[in-house]
């Protein structure tokens, strides 16, 4: 689908594409995602693109928003929400449903429905469940509507921590020790789930992290040191998500690496090093966003190490039948291996997210960075590919 000259009625001059940047959401990472979609807002290139900045509540109402990238942005340690952006709390947007309009309607109590225009492509910066797990993905395939990213099988892979883990298993690539209890099995024999964990532990010793399967940027997840502090884990991470997940602790520097998609096919930027947070226990939601662990770009390996985890990253984004974007995680090892720790079918695109600044470093700036996803999601079209 060509972005210079989109299909025009007869006698109407062509116009720029239409990008709706979709934000907030129903997960615990609502105000992240708004952060996020600040930052978009701020790089998108308006000579190029016409935007159109729709938020989601927390209780899952569609709203217009202001486009005010500055009130995007986190302030004396708090996030912002979607319900403090929008433009009318009775307002309503509207998608379309139907695959032969793209046409976006705002609609208010006792009031005639306004059209917003066409929608060319969807550009949908939410994280976590009901937004990066193929639940939009799919909602945006039934209407046509192209979108930035991975489609409904990848994204729900990516975000399923178990099933992530199985897929790259299959392709041969090396993931740590852990064990998944789901919610039937905790309810059903609540003492045969805990001694898988503590089995775990036994064969892999203290720590371990006990996560909700299905959330990101660490919201949820507490390392362990020892029994005493199982149970309140547990709660902890079931509080986010019935199905948990607990790994060993993989010692080793944490690595990440961007992956990108050009017209030839994926890439992969030059990685990071995440070093150990002086003022946390591991690299947690605190030190992610409010306190803004930096990490070293490139990070210091060599030139053997660089050129694996880069092959990794890409092959992690194909085994997983990733579009558009990811950043892969990982630990390396004292032994020299790397080992897959997730991927992100939608990382962090605020001004300290480490996505962004490994392409910089590679030499795409931001501003080029979200072009090449706006591009790569015009060229696509919806439904099987």
């Amino acid at each position: 689908m060509s972005t210079e000259n989109l299909p025009q009625s007869p006698g109407q001059p062509s116009r720029k594409p239409r990008v709706a940047v979709v934000f907030g959401g129903r997960s615990s990472e609502h105000g992240i995602s708004a952060v996020t979609a600040g930052a978009v807002l701020r790089a998108i290139d308006r000579t190029k693109y016409d935007v159109l900045p729709i938020g989601i509540t927390r209780e899952g109402r569609w709203m217009l928003t202001a486009d005010e990238p500055e009130r995007m942005a986190i302030t004396d340690r708090r996030v912002p929400a979607v319900e403090d952006l929008a433009e009318s709390t009775e307002g309503a947007v509207v998608l379309p449903v139907d695959p032969a309009s793209r046409e976006v309607v705002y609609s208010e109590p006792g009031a005639v429905p306004k059209a917003l225009g066409e929608v060319d492509v969807v550009f949908p910066v939410l994280h976590g469940p009901y937004g990066e797990d193929g639940t939009l993905q799919g909602m945006l395939e039934l209407s046509g509507v192209p979108y930035v990213g991975s489609g409904v099988l990848a994204s729900a892979v990516g975000q399923d921590k178990e099933y992530m883990k199985r897929v790259f298993t299959s392709f041969g690539l090396k993931v740590g020790p852990y064990v998944v209890i789901r919610p039937r099995e905790w309810e059903r024999d609540e003492s045969a789930a805990r001694k898988k964990i503590i089995d775990l532990a036994g064969e892999h010793g203290w720590p371990l992290f006990v996560k909700p399967a299905r959330a990101g940027s660490s919201i949820g997840i507490t390392k362990v040191e020892d029994l005493s502090g199982l149970d309140e884990a547990i709660a902890e991470a079931q509080r986010h998500d019935p199905k948990i997940l607990v790994e060993a602790a993989v010692r080793g520097r944490e690595i990440e690496c961007g992956v990108l998609e050009f017209e030839d096919g994926p890439r992969a930027s030059v990685p990071a090093e995440i070093p150990p947070p002086d003022a946390h226990a591991y690299y947690d939601f605190d030190a992610k966003y409010i306190d803004s662990t930096p990490g070293i770009v490139p990070a210091p390996l060599t030139d053997e190490e660089t050129a694996e985890v880069r092959r990794l990253a890409v092959e992690a984004f194909e085994a997983a039948s990733c579009e558009g974007l990811v950043r892969a995680d990982f630990f390396l090892t004292q032994d020299g291996e790397f080992v897959i720790n997730e991927i992100n079918t939608m990382p962090g695109f605020t001004p300290i997210s480490m996505y962004p600044k490994m392409w910089e470093a590679s030499g795409i700036a931001y501003p080029e960075l979200i072009d090449r996803l706006v591009q790569a999601a015009l060229r696509r079209s919806t439904g099987l590919r």
